[in-house]
């Protein structure tokens, strides 16, 4: 396992993190407190220190059984959790990214971790009749009483986080360190602008349903189910099915399973991208941990990255063209040296045909 620094944090992060939605079994489905206390342990044994929770993970439980496992060693571990989903029914307040809900969820959350103190507290989802300065300052309240270290982002617009951690930063409030975003290979609508945010912002993405639902495993391929529409988002259809055929085919030639691969391709992006790994077995985390010595070499990355690119959106289709680029930057951009991207990958169509 190697390390990385989660965004403009000090803090080290191990280069997966451990997801616990699957801590529990009162969802229907899921892993009993004892296995998934062994799946904690095969982690860390791995070398793995980040643990991603959330309050209303299995109702509660997932967080309790986090804590459990956790005694004698929280330290040990940069332990994260989320705020914003309604715990009580019908009690409106229960809900959403207000002040109220924060200060009542976050001491729930302690309690039922059997801690003092969150490395790093994710805002879940974006409340938007919350005003940001309310969030913004509510949660730097929370970092200056020593209850979170550092605060995070999930599933928000591009545009909001950055007007979230500028107004946090003029204000001298605790800025976004992370964001929690849905990315894969056969969803990466958000290289349009969700990931050059991150990087503009210096945040670490933590990438949740690395494997889409499963679908990148190849084990749908036969046409058996599992082509589902969930929460908005559809994997089937030719089109996904290509890219999951190139992801089995780069699997075989290099020894892997698919499921590595896909992980792999993950860490390759531009910027600091962390999978979030969630498993019901021992077997199965230990086989997605294996993706750690998966390093794919120019050719997949090609492979992958052709197969699934996915569509401009306006602006930037608009201004993928050479024409309209030679226009904006003038028809010696190719003799324009950028030192700022040299370091880095391109992050979506158009840098990419910069950079060539």
């Amino acid at each position: 396992m190697r390390y990385t620094l989660l965004g403009r944090s000090g803090i080290r992060v191990s280069e997966f993190a451990l997801g616990t939605m699957t801590f529990g079994e009162e969802w229907g489905w899921g892993a009993d407190p004892r296995t998934s206390a062994r799946l904690l342990d095969v982690y860390a044994d791995a070398g793995g220190n980040f643990v991603d929770t959330a309050n209303v993970y299995t109702g509660g439980s997932s967080e309790s059984i986090v804590g459990r496992a956790l005694q004698g060693r929280r330290d040990r571990f940069v332990l994260s959790t989320k705020y914003t989903g309604q715990t009580a029914p019908d009690d409106l307040n229960t809900a959403g990214n207000h002040r109220k809900n924060l200060v009542t969820s976050l001491e729930a959350s302690l309690r039922r971790l059997d801690t003092d103190y969150i490395d790093v507290l994710w805002v879940h989802a974006r409340d938007t009749l919350t005003p940001l300065p309310e969030v913004m300052r509510a949660l730097d309240d929370q970092v200056r009483a020593g209850k979170v270290l550092h605060v995070g982002v999930s599933d928000w617009s591009a545009w909001e986080i950055a007007e979230a951690n500028t107004l946090a930063e003029l204000r001298g409030w605790s800025p976004f360190v992370g964001v929690q975003l849905r990315y894969n290979l056969l969803a990466r609508s958000v290289e349009s602008e969700l990931m050059p945010m991150a990087q503009a912002h210096d945040l670490a993405v933590v990438a949740w349903g690395p494997l889409a639902e499963g679908r990148l495993t190849g084990k749908y391929l036969d046409g058996s189910e599992g082509r589902l529409t969930r929460g908005g988002w559809d994997f089937s259809g030719e089109r996904g099915d290509h890219v999951v055929r190139e992801v089995v085919a780069v699997a075989e030639a290099g020894g892997w399973t698919p499921a590595q691969v896909a992980f792999a391709w993950l860490r390759s992006r531009s910027g600091t991208v962390i999978p979030l790994l969630g498993a019901t077995s021992e077997q199965q985390l230990t086989a997605n941990l294996g993706a750690a010595d998966v390093t794919l070499d120019a050719d997949a990355l090609r492979r992958l990255d052709d197969a699934g690119a996915p569509d401009l959106a306006f602006p930037h289709d608009v201004m993928a063209g050479e024409d309209m680029i030679d226009l904006v930057y003038g028809d010696k951009w190719r003799q324009v040296v950028d030192h700022r991207r040299a370091s880095r990958r391109p992050v979506n169509d158009n840098e990419r045909l910069m950079s060539e």
